[in-house]
């Protein structure tokens, strides 16, 4: 059924939350042949709305039974890779750690996807998103100045930090192993993925261009030419001036003509600028603002609403969301010429397709 770029690999997912069937995801929408499995559940189809099960089939297994944990071995043995976002230890425990694995399938790249690491002093300890961001710098950086950090969704630590690098570390230990080398352990912290988000920031602050106060810097909302402004009509609209041509544009466009803003880099004015376009952009509608400014080189575009951003004509053309059984979701990301990514099928409810896995991999119980 698959077509796209990664037809023929074969990922074995251990079920979980969040970030893990998020990677499941991806890796399905790229073709890749994602068999989930779950606790024992009753067979019967998902849930249309369950987007981030979309794209796998499920088997249930009781992985407490020595015989569904031979069956779990089994199925390793002829993937290519595996997801499993347990504490530490916890697959150890069911006989499915990496030693018996790798020792079944030495070509298996085993990724281990958890908030604080395989090791560590906090690596046993319970945690969320939150807590992964706050202790690499990345949350302390985010939010208005004076006031509280403020959470980015769980879209730093989770899906950035968590689950995208999960993803890279699968491929990128599934070409070595297709050039010759071997199946290994990948340890995905979110701290550490997190952490490497902010790579250019901590260049920044080591050039002395970046500081640890909130809302202060160029790319924190600390200047005028880098923030969102309210319109009339209560919506909002993103600014993202920074190039001179840009920014020139910014001021033409606004019909600003005070001399002050001409010292666009001088951040002892940013607080007085930000105060005037402040006024400004109240003045109109979001509508009269993408009127005057969408498509331009200000570098513009109106702050949508998750039931407003899929019809915008834009999102519309690109089809960057499609409608599944009622259900509008972002479609497959990012787009190949050649092996087009799609989404395989609907949400699997757990267990329901339990004998039709074991019949496609060859695997008896």
């Amino acid at each position: 059924m698959a077509s796209g770029p990664l037809d023929g690999v074969k990922i074995v997912e251990f079920a979980g939350i969040g970030p893990g069937p998020f990677c499941g995801m991806l890796l399905s929408d790229m073709g890749a042949d994602v068999v989930r499995i779950d606790r024992a559940g009753d067979g019967k189809p998902g849930r249309a709305a369950d987007v981030m099960s979309r794209g796998r089939r499920s088997i249930s297994l009781n992985l407490k039974d020595p015989a569904d944990v031979e069956v779990a071995l089994k199925l390793i043995e002829k993937a290519d890779g595996l997801i499993e976002g347990f504490r530490p230890g916890v697959m150890e425990r069911n006989g499915l750690g990496p030693d018996p694995v790798l020792a079944r399938n030495p070509k298996l790249v085993y990724g281990r996807m958890t908030g604080w690491g395989q090791f560590g002093s906090l690596s046993q300890a319970a945690g969320h998103d939150l807590n992964y961001i706050a202790l690499t710098g990345a949350l302390h950086a985010m939010g208005r100045k004076d006031e509280r950090p403020s959470p980015p969704l769980n879209l730093v630590g989770d899906y950035g930090g968590g689950a995208l690098y999960l993803a890279m570390g699968l491929l990128a230990g599934i070409v070595n192993v297709k050039n010759g080398g071997k199946g290994q352990v990948i340890d995905v912290a979110m701290t550490d993925g997190a952490a490497s988000l902010s790579t250019m920031f901590f260049g920044m602050k080591a050039m002395g261009v970046w500081t640890d106060d909130r809302e202060s810097n160029l790319l924190d909302g600390g200047a005028h030419f880098y923030d969102t402004y309210e319109c009339s009509d209560g919506k909002w609209v993103s600014i993202g001036s920074i190039e001179p041509q840009f920014y020139a544009l910014l001021l033409e466009k606004t019909g600003v003509t005070d001399p002050e803003f001409k010292s666009q880099m001088d951040r002892s004015k940013w607080a007085r600028l930000k105060a005037k376009l402040t006024a400004i952009f109240k003045g109109k509608t979001r509508d009269d603002w993408c009127a005057i400014m969408e498509g331009t080189d200000i570098c513009f575009a109106p702050v949508l609403s998750m039931a407003e951003a899929p019809s915008h004509p834009h999102n519309a053309e690109r089809k960057t969301f499609v409608e599944v059984e009622g259900v509008v979701q972002p479609a497959p990301a990012p787009r190949f010429s050649g092996t087009p990514a799609e989404i395989q099928r609907r949400p699997a409810g757990l267990g329901e397709h339990t004998e039709e896995i074991l019949r496609d991999w060859h695997v008896s119980r």
